[in-house]
This record gives structure tokens, sequence and C-alpha cells, in this order.
């Protein structure tokens, strides 16, 4: 995606020798110096881009891995062999990960390069920058990154270290989960002040005013997990900000999937704060930086259907569970899922595949197995380990290839060559703005501008579904809206977690270890900081 990169085209070129360790508080260093940069707003924006290059790293790989597979969203399981890739996938879908998990450690290892890389970033401009408004403005900028960063952090490990001092090599303990939200919050409030309140192409895929109001108003509705004490009444004051600001609205039906298109951007009327992606920009080094979503969810067989040229992995569906939330056969929403007998883009011409009666049902037992055998293409909701129960695989033929509806919220990008879509991916949108006012309100908070837990979901479902207003809602409600709402921006496990329904059963997981609410940290982190101390249970 080319929007943000229209602005901060430049940082590519800076980020020429950056390293790190996994350790949290040792910082990544690149070519940026006081005596290079910077000097205007420009080249603030270009000295920003590390740290902006570097929160883009892993977010759509294993954070969304972590924040889906861990739930009843998504299951990647074994298809004849593949995608087993020593249990790491699987782990995460029966919750018995351990502290050597692939994407655990990827996880850790990149949201402390985006650490550093931002730690180094305000080292750079705090020097080398006039005083005065642009300063402020570029600081509080980057601090938004930083404090996006920690939330991540303390939302999936826990107790993680504080290091905010570029250059600063000393090993740091564990700053308890407490301390980390109330640095996230001072952090966020100090640099309010200070934030732009430009909404459009000039700010698209940076932090903002809106950015940090939204990022609290999450803190605040999950504080009760995070700290123990209650934030509702907090969070629908943040809520509010957004709202009366005017700057966001909710998508019709009509525009509804657009927003998710590889030509989606700062048009995007809900997106507060996107990732953005663009196959041809780099990353940071030791991250990936690519949105992956069509080489993972396209079934192999659909290739031609959406013009890849690339044949997708077909690895990852949702799980029966997940999918019953979307009952409301008016709701636009339920086009973002490939289900049922498959069809090419004109409605009419069936999806087919040309095998062989074997090719079709590996345990086929007639003698004409090698028999041509043409079939169209129907998705399947259920998942069957119909090969091997213990090693989680559903057979290698084309029945288990077609096991699971599939999404395809983020539409697949028929012109990235590299599996790399230009689909930009939100952090926060306007609809969670909404949602999250009406949750806060269910559990507790105050009403405000008029709004009721009911007149704010009929508010989201009236630009969703043609099926008449809603006369009652509930928290359930609540959650099955963000269900059908958010599925696959990576939010998923932290609603679970709120709603206590982590620990339940789904698919082939029964475990019901509270502990696996957070990550271990890492073997690697632990040995490069003998400071930490692994998380509890781990």
């Amino acid at each position: 995606m080319k929007k943000l990169l229209n602005n901060i085209s430049f940082y590519g070129a800076l980020v020429v020798s950056m390293t790190a360790c996994h350790k949290i508080d040792v910082p990544v260093t690149t070519q940026l110096t006081p005596e290079v940069f910077p000097q205007n707003s420009t080249q603030f924006i270009q000295a920003a881009g590390p740290a902006y290059m570097a929160l883009r790293g892993n977010y759509s790989l294993d954070y969304h891995f972590m924040q889906s597979l861990s739930t009843d969203e998504a299951i990647l399981p074994a298809r004849g062999g593949n995608w087993y890739d020593n249990r790491n996938y699987i782990d995460l879908h029966f919750h018995t990960w351990t502290k050597d998990h692939g994407n655990s450690n990827g996880t850790w290892s990149w949201l402390s390069r985006t650490v550093g890389a931002t730690n180094q970033a305000l080292s750079v401009l705090d020097k080398a920058m006039p005083v005065g408004t642009e300063k402020d403005q570029a600081l509080a900028e980057l601090k938004m990154v930083r404090a996006i960063t920690y939330f991540m952090f303390m939302d999936l490990y826990g107790n993680v270290p504080i290091a905010t001092t570029f250059g600063e090599f000393e090993a740091k303990e564990k700053s308890p989960r407490e301390e980390v939200f109330k640095f996230i919050e001072d952090e966020v409030k100090a640099s309010l002040p200070y934030l732009s309140n430009v909404v459009g192409q000039a700010t698209y895929g940076r932090a903002n005013k809106y950015t940090a109001f939204a990022l609290l108003a999450k803190m605040y509705l999950n504080a009760a997990y995070y700290t123990g004490t209650q934030r509702y009444n907090d969070c629908v004051a943040y809520c509010d900000s957004v709202i009366s600001s005017g700057k966001y609205s909710l998508e019709p039906m009509a525009t509804y999937l657009q927003m998710f298109y590889p030509n989606n951007g700062p048009s995007t009327k809900e997106f507060i704060f996107a990732i953005p992606y663009d196959p041809a920009a780099g990353a940071a080094l030791f991250t990936n930086g690519y949105m992956y979503h069509a080489r993972y969810d396209v079934p192999r067989s659909q290739t031609k259907k959406f013009n890849l040229p690339f044949t997708p992995s077909s690895a990852r569906s949702t799980l029966p569970e997940f999918y019953a939330n979307f009952n409301d056969p008016n709701d636009v929403r339920n086009k973002q899922w490939l289900t049922g007998l498959q069809y090419m883009n004109d409605g009419v011409t069936p999806v087919t595949v040309t095998t062989t009666k074997k090719g079709y049902d590996q345990f086929y037992t007639g003698s004409d197995g090698s028999a041509p055998f043409t079939y169209q293409v129907e998705l399947t909701p259920d998942i069957v380990l119909r090969q091997s129960v213990p090693l989680v695989d559903l057979g290698n033929d084309e029945i288990a290839w077609n096991m699971g509806y599939r999404n395809i919220k983020f539409y697949p990008d028929a012109t990235s060559t590299n599996r790399n879509q230009n689909n930009d991916v939100p952090m926060f949108r306007y609809s969670d703005i909404i949602l999250m006012k009406a949750e806060a309100i269910l559990r507790g908070a105050n009403a405000t501008l008029s709004h009721t837990p009911l007149s704010l979901v009929n508010m989201l479902r009236s630009n969703r579904t043609t099926s008449p207003a809603l006369s009652t809602v509930d928290l359930e409600f609540v959650y099955a809206e963000r269900c059908r709402e958010f599925a696959w921006e990576s939010w998923h496990r932290n609603d679970m977690i709120r709603y206590g329904k982590y620990e339940g059963k789904w698919g082939f997981k029964t475990n019901n270890e509270e502990y696996r609410r957070i990550f271990p940290i890492p073997t690697t982190a632990l040995m490069l900081n003998p400071k930490l101390t692994p998380n509890p249970g781990y």
C-alpha cells in the first residue's frame, strides 16, 4: 500500500544497519544521527520512518497468528504433513505453547526492535530538532508509536521491562503489568496536547490525537483485567472524544467490504489508525513487513477466480463455533467469507478441479483410483482429522483442502507478485469506538451524548444489515457483534479474555489453564537478559 509511503517514502534508505538483540532494553541502531537529521517537518517524517517501518514488521503475521489462532476465530491444521511446522500453529489452537514457540519468539523480538527504533528516533529528534511546535508534535507522535508497542507487549506478555533511553544497555527487570499500564497511560496523556488533529492524506498511517483517544479507550475497556480496577467511565469519555470530533463516520453497507480492499487508504472513513502495506516497500531488519492473508486464506482451487499470480497455501480457516456468529442472512459482513459451493466472480460459472478419484479422496478404495475426476469445489464448515489425530492432520486430498470456511475480508491482491498484499490493516476503527462505548455502558458506565447501548449497536447495524433494528441488546450480543465486525483484525483474543471465554472449549481445544492468558517470555530473551524471570506457568 502506498499511502503512508507517499509521505515517508524515504525511510527505507535510512535503515541500513538496523541491529538489535531480543532484549527489550537493547536499542535498535541505524545510521540516523543528530548531525544528519532532522531540522524540519519533512525531515522529521524521514527520521520517524524507521519506527513506523518497525511497527509494520510482524503485525500481520506472528502477532496476528497469536491473536487469532489461539482463539475460536481461526485454525491452521496440517494437511498431509503440510503446515505442521513442529506444531507451531496447532500449539496455539490447543493452548500448549512453550517459551520456545516460534510466533511468540518472533513477536517479542519484533516488539523489542520497535521500541528500540522508536527510542533512537526520539533521541535524534530531541537532540537535533529546533525547539518549537514541530518538535513537540514530532516527539509526541513517536511516543505514541512506543505506547502502541507497549500496549501490545502488555497485552501479550503481562509484566515487561520498560525502556525509554536510547543507548542504555543495562539489563532491566520486568515491571508489573499495572505499572506498564500506568506508563502507557501517562505517556499518551502527556502527548495529547501536541498531537495533530488533522485527519486525511497528510497524517494517514501516523499517530494523531484520535489514535491516542482510541488507545486510551481500549485500555480502559480492559482495565479491570489489566489492573484489577474498572475504568468504564473513562472508556466512554475517550470514545466520546472521537465521536464528538466529527472526524470519522461508519462506512455504509455499500462500502463496508471496500474498506479492506488492496486500494484502501486515507479516504476510508472509519480508519483511525492503520498499518500501511506495500509489496514494494522494504522491511526493518529481522522483521518481515508482510501482509500475507491471501496466501493463507484463499483455497488453492480459486487461484484463477482471484487472478492471483501465485498459488495460495489454503492453510487457514475459521471454526464452526466462530462462524455461528454470522447468523443474519441480510448482513453484508457475511460476504467476507467463502462458504459452500464455489463459483467464479460471475456468480454462475462453477469453480471446478480436475484430479483423480484418489486425488479427491485419498481413502478411496476402488480399483479405478487413478481415473480422472472433476468436481465443483465446495467448502465445508467442519474440520475433521482424517489422516492423523496426533498430528492434527486432515489429509492430503481435495476433501481435506476444502475443509473450513475461509475469510477474504482483506481481499486478495492480484497485483502483487510476491504474495505481500497492498491492503492496509486497521488497528483502530470508528466502529470499534461505537461498540466499546456500548459495552462500557452495559458494564456500568454512565450513558452520555444521549447514547444508549441499544442506540449505539443499532447505529452500527444500520450500516451493516437490512434486518430490522434491535429492540434490546446485552453484553453477549455485543460480543457476537464484535465477532462479526472485527473478524481477522487481531482483536478476538482480547475480546475473549475480557468476556471470560478464553478458557472455553472449541475445535479440538480443551485446555482451560488461565495462565495461558499471557504468553511466555521467550528462552532467547531470558538468556540475553538475566534480570528477566519466566512468566507464571512457564
